[in-house]
């Protein structure tokens, strides 16, 4: 059975980071052991929340207790989301450090949780940087959106060509696999895009009317689901893109200020649409 350790943000109300990413993946039959960085009473879009920023120790105590239940090598992969606090993105940096010595067949996915078009910036100062120097070169899978890979590069892509370039450069960092989540190459789509040595995929979808806070949370743990069960970029983005949209159509038919996860769990198993996977390479 495929295991992650997935740390990140968890909310009370509403679906984001950990509560958008561990019942998904626990739909598709993964084990996910969720630790949090932060637990909210609902995501900072709504512009008030309460709740407690989790301190580095903590999150470092939860997987020093893991440890030692001397389980950590039944680890597949590490899952990193929202970060919160630079000295929080440091302990992830050691706990995937800790679980490649427990399972060196292990890897690392890091949704790179920066902004947004649109939103900009809205982590604290000093985190993008961070992101940007020290995590994600330590990643093998990448998942950015459009917004966070333009950062991450320092360029302004806006074809589908100028994105698989920057992806390219993502890579050169250090990173073996980039997932751009959400690309904004034509009016009326949404494209998404995996980016290998091996090769380029890409999935469009129509584009919805409004955006969905934790989209990219779930973006990020479907593929990383899929990949680990085919290690096939082009067919995880397929899987990935089918999912998310009818989850995504899901929310918006029912008009929902927050993600039909439950409602629309057998999408996640048996999505209604499905989209052809174009090879660009």
């Amino acid at each position: 059975m495929t295991t992650i350790l997935s740390i990140q943000s968890s909310v009370a109300y509403g679906h984001v980071g950990n509560s958008a990413a561990t019942f998904p993946l626990m739909r598709l039959g993964v084990e996910v052991w969720p630790v949090l960085t932060v637990h909210f009473s609902n995501h900072t879009g709504y512009g008030a929340w309460r709740g407690p920023l989790l301190a580095a120790g903590d999150v470092a105590d939860v997987i020093l207790g893991i440890d030692e239940r001397e389980v950590l090598h039944r680890v597949d992969a590490v899952l990193s989301g929202y970060l919160g606090t630079k000295e929080v993105g440091a302990e992830v940096l050691r706990a995937v450090e800790l679980v490649k010595q427990r399972n060196p067949n292990a890897i690392y996915c890091c949704d790179p949780v920066i902004g947004d078009v649109g939103r900009g910036v809205f982590v604290r100062p000093g985190i993008p940087e961070f992101m940007r120097d020290s995590v994600v070169p330590a990643a093998q899978i990448v998942t950015p959106n459009h917004f966070e890979l333009d950062f991450l590069t320092g360029r302004h892509s806006e074809t589908v060509e100028e994105i698989v370039e920057a992806a390219d450069e993502l890579r050169s960092k250090g990173p073996e696999l980039v997932l751009v989540t959400s690309a904004v190459a034509q009016a009326d789509s949404l494209t998404m895009l995996a980016v290998s040595s091996a090769g380029a995929w890409q999935v469009t979808t129509p584009l919805l009317d409004r955006t969905f806070t934790g989209s990219g949370d779930l973006t990020a743990a479907m593929f990383l689901a899929n990949y680990l069960e085919t290690r096939d970029p082009g067919l995880a983005v397929g899987r990935t893109a089918d999912v998310v949209y009818s989850v995504l159509k899901a929310t918006a038919d029912a008009e929902s200020s927050e993600l039909l996860l439950v409602r629309a769990q057998d999408q996640i198993v048996n999505p209604t649409y499905h989209f052809d996977v174009q090879r660009l390479r």
